[in-house]
């Protein structure tokens, strides 16, 4: 029986255990899709106490908490931060099998050095342990990130934003890592949200190019692609709910803008004409300046409307969609390649059912001279626990290139989730250990490490900074 949580977590062989302490370990992490706050990161203000670390925004413990029947208050709502504090603690024990346990145990050994395990019994101690150390400096934000080795984030951001957080950590020699925007057109893709036309009148207003006009707003979406170019991006993402392509031309696109502003409602079609024309119009721009074009695909949102209307829009509420990829995700890539401005692109699904088709998707377009331009995206959201990430992994090895994935992201609001990427370089490293153990792999380790520092850091540094 091994102990919980030890040096060789997850590592069950020997080859395992080799490639993750000489090759994973000491590798800086490369954390291209991220949903960090970049003021929050700038302005480094310590934390008051371990809930407005841990707890605020995050969704994944949310949802547990509410599986495990705990009332609203002591989530999102009224109850003060040492009862939400308990009550994420009263959860906790019932998580075994789920990866936040896993995560919860990572996060409180690696950044607070407590092996303790969190329950109703442990709360209050972990609670004034952790708090303490949270007014000392090496807690702070940014030490966090230093802390964790992380070289790269790329932040999730709106077209109107003015990126002045950005700028300014990016003009402070003293923090090392580097923070890059990363393009969220949200606003301009989903005509039928009722916040549409306020948020036409924020680019119109960041951008000084007038939105009354599909080709006044494409006018204004490059103007933000050029102005987040300018400040670092390097990538864009999309939330696909459905993978559903319709060639549109920009006549019939700027006669469905004319009926959204005229009040009129639109129809289903419609909606997915204008937003087909406009994501491929948005993947010419991204191909233009060299940007990675990321497509999370397959998240169906918001399905309580109770809640949704009690508490807000993306507050855990969300879960796996079925829709079907295959089909419309060959048309828009295709449409691109044909105009010879298809960008490299990651493709993320949510249902894992949908693995084979992506994993075979990414080999019908590619480039000379760039490895793996189109990418399988790693375990995302639902998927990122051992298995998923194994499956994922499996898949992509068995249809395309494991060596060049470009490896794992936070695709979190917490600067403790960091661990996440360990956790994976752990998956990794055991999955090719039991290929080697079980004389799948040759056991070649010098080309074996370097498989793992690639997938790890280099393959993303590379595909996302355009570095050989």
């Amino acid at each position: 029986m091994k102990p919980f949580l030890t040096k060789d977590f997850l590592l069950n062989n020997n080859t395992a255990v080799h490639l993750y302490h000489n090759a994973a370990k000491q590798m800086p992490i490369f954390d291209f899709h991220c949903h960090l706050s970049p003021k929050e990161v700038w302005e480094n203000k310590p934390f008051d106490n371990m809930t407005q670390l841990w707890l605020a925004g995050d969704h994944y413990k949310w949802r547990l908490m509410r599986m495990h029947g705990i009332g609203e208050a002591w989530i999102t709502g009224g109850a003060d931060d040492w009862e939400k504090f308990a009550a994420w603690a009263e959860t906790v024990p019932h998580l075994i099998g789920n990866p936040l346990y896993h995560w919860t145990h990572m996060e409180l050994q690696t950044f607070f050095g407590i092996d303790k395990l969190l329950s109703p019994g442990t709360a209050r101690e972990i609670w004034e342990e952790c708090n303490e150390k949270l007014q000392h400096p090496e807690f702070k934000p940014q030490m966090f990130i230093k802390k964790a080795n992380v070289q790269f984030i790329g932040t999730t951001d709106d077209p109107v934003s003015d990126l002045a957080y950005h700028q300014l950590l990016k003009e402070d020699s003293s923090f090392e890592a580097q923070i890059a925007p990363t393009f969220r057109p949200d606003g301009a893709l989903f005509i039928e949200r009722l916040t549409f036309e306020e948020w036409l009148r924020e680019l119109a207003d960041v951008s000084n190019k007038s939105t009354t006009s599909v080709g006044g707003l494409l006018k204004a979406l490059q103007q933000r692609v050029d102005f987040f170019h300018e400040q670092g991006g390097r990538a864009s993402d999309h939330d696909i709910p459905q993978m559903i392509y319709i060639e549109t031309t920009k006549v019939e696109a700027e006669a469905i803008f004319d009926k959204r502003l005229s009040g009129e409602e639109l129809t289903t079609n419609e909606v997915l004409q204008y937003r087909s024309f406009l994501l491929k119009e948005l993947g010419k721009m991204y191909a233009g300046k060299q940007w990675v074009m990321q497509l999370h695909i397959g998240a169906m949102r918001n399905n309580n409307t109770r809640m949704k209307e009690q508490i807000g829009l993306d507050t855990g509420f969300d879960s796996i969609g079925d829709g079907d990829m295959a089909e419309g995700l060959s048309r828009f890539l295709d449409v691109l390649e044909k105009e010879g401005s298809l960008p490299r692109t990651v493709l993320f699904n949510l249902n894992p059912r949908d693995n084979e088709v992506l994993a075979g998707m990414m080999g019908n377009f590619y480039e000379e001279g760039v490895p793996g331009k189109i990418q399988f995206g790693s375990a995302w959201w639902f998927n990122d626990h051992i298995d998923g990430m194994e499956k994922q992994m499996k898949d992509l090895a068995n249809i395309g290139i494991l060596a060049h994935f470009i490896g794992m992201l936070t695709d979190s609001r917490s600067l403790l989730s960091y661990v996440r990427h360990d956790y994976f370089r752990r998956i990794l490293c055991n999955l090719l250990g039991e290929w080697v153990e079980e004389g799948k792999a040759p056991n070649n380790l010098p080309a074996l490490e370097q498989m793992v520092r690639n997938i790890a850091y280099n393959n993303a540094e590379a595909y996302f900074l355009k570095r050989s």
